[in-house]
């Protein structure tokens, strides 16, 4: 039987795009390891809203 990880889903939000005016939100899906990260993680992703490389940080 398989071995439950320590990997979760987590979801990342674009933190620029709530300062401007553009409708909409930039959203990603990825994974993390829960045990060697604890902390909500920051990572620089494409935002096809604003056209630009931004910053997403996880919610939730």
């Amino acid at each position: 039987m398989a071995k439950k990880g320590n990997r979760v889903q987590v979801i990342l939000e674009c933190t620029e795009q709530k300062n401007t005016s553009v409708p909409g939100t930039s959203r990603y899906i990825t994974v993390k390891n829960k045990k060697n990260t604890p902390e909500r993680i920051e990572l620089k992703k494409f935002n096809p809203n604003l056209k630009k490389v931004t910053v997403h940080k996880e919610i939730k």
